[in-house]
């Protein structure tokens, strides 16, 4: 075990092993708020501490949607409506992703297990949906056009949802796609090249599925990553199809209908967070290790819970609009005790928050 393997560990093994309130280490963030105009970065800080972060680095930036961890640690990608680049701690050099072949309208992007492709669709006012793979290093990969999507209107619409997983089998990387569906419903797509190299992808045609709400790549200790779907009747993976797989829905979260899905490398066993956006009373917010028969109940939100990131270090943040908030996975999981502490308050339309390594 390396170094930075062992501290990653320690706080699971000291939580577990020796039940000692041992401090867990704090990693910085990268934050995304003022509804995408601020990019900042801070340090959480001990829990002896009086102030509750550090600030590292703040700017202006236009159009901004999500902030994600590239494979490295040391860096992020910040999406923005016209394009992807990438950021250290310090914010001092934004290094631009490749130029798309088509003018970019980008609505929302998801990563591999791995973090190291990203994925992000593009969509225009009136225009075609379209898809853009990258490397962490900013090179494009391939990109998709998808078929035509007439909007659907109504109440409790599923939203459209991305992921990519590593086909090891074949050597390629493959997007899922869900959108919503006329008649009720979703439908979900399939992108993948033909051939390696290939610098456009072929997209399948949309199978109608049941609701999803929502999809993660997800990699249980050991295992192959997969996309995991969140629907009305529970985590779902998906086929090699695309539809959600009922029978081997994950039994650690019951029959309950999930909105939103977020995975954390913590040591050998990522953490799997599913929480249920009830808009008018609260929804909880349960984590799972991938061993625990039920997963835990971390806390609950009504209707604002805007993002969650966990740390390697087994830290969960949860954001809402207005806040930025720490749970300690290792007790929370152990002893019942998520040592809860409020690390921001009073943020104006906060978006996105992730995890970097100094």
């Amino acid at each position: 075990m390396n170094p930075r393997s062992a501290l990653f560990a320690l706080p699971l093994l000291l939580a577990a092993c020796t039940g000692t309130e041992e401090s867990t280490p704090n990693l910085p963030l990268a934050l995304l708020t003022d509804g995408g105009a601020t990019l900042r970065t801070l340090t959480p800080a001990e829990d002896t501490s009086s102030t509750p972060f550090t600030d590292l680095a703040r700017q202006t930036v236009t159009g901004g949607i999500s902030v994600d961890t590239l494979s490295s640690g040391q860096r992020f990608a910040l999406t923005r409506t016209d394009g992807v680049d990438r950021r250290n701690a310090q914010l001092t050099t934004a290094e631009p992703f490749a130029a798309l072949p088509f003018t970019p309208c980008l609505r929302q992007t998801a990563t591999t297990v791995a973090r190291d492709r990203l994925l992000t669709l593009s969509e225009c006012q009136g225009g075609p949906q379209r898809l853009a793979l990258y490397r962490d290093d900013g090179v494009l990969v391939w990109t998709a056009l998808l078929p035509t999507f007439l909007p659907v209107m109504g109440n409790d619409v599923p939203p459209m949802r991305l992921a990519v997983v590593r086909d090891t089998t074949a050597g390629r990387d493959v997007a899922l796609v869900t959108r919503p569906r006329m008649g009720g419903g979703s439908e979900v797509l399939r992108v993948a090249p033909v051939n390696n190299g290939d610098t456009v992808a072929e997209v399948s045609v949309p199978l109608p599925v049941p609701a999803v709400r929502d999809l993660a790549a997800y990699s249980a200790a050991g295992g192959t990553a997969q996309v995991l779907a969140a629907t009305d009747t529970g985590i779902q993976p998906l086929k090699a199809t695309g539809e959600p797989d009922a029978a081997a829905a994950l039994k650690a979260f019951g029959t309950d209908r999930y909105d939103r899905l977020w995975t954390g490398p913590v040591g050998s066993r990522p953490l799997l967070a599913a929480w249920r956006n009830n808009a008018t009373s609260t929804g909880p917010l349960l984590l799972w290790d991938g061993v625990r028969p039920a997963a835990a109940t971390v806390t609950s939100f009504v209707s604002d819970l805007r993002d969650v990131t966990i740390t390697p270090t087994g830290l969960l943040y949860t954001l809402s609009g207005t806040a930025l908030t720490r749970y300690d996975t290792a007790f929370g999981l152990t002893q019942g005790n998520w040592r809860v502490r409020t690390v921001i308050s009073g943020l104006n339309d906060a978006r996105s928050v992730t995890w970097l390594v100094p």
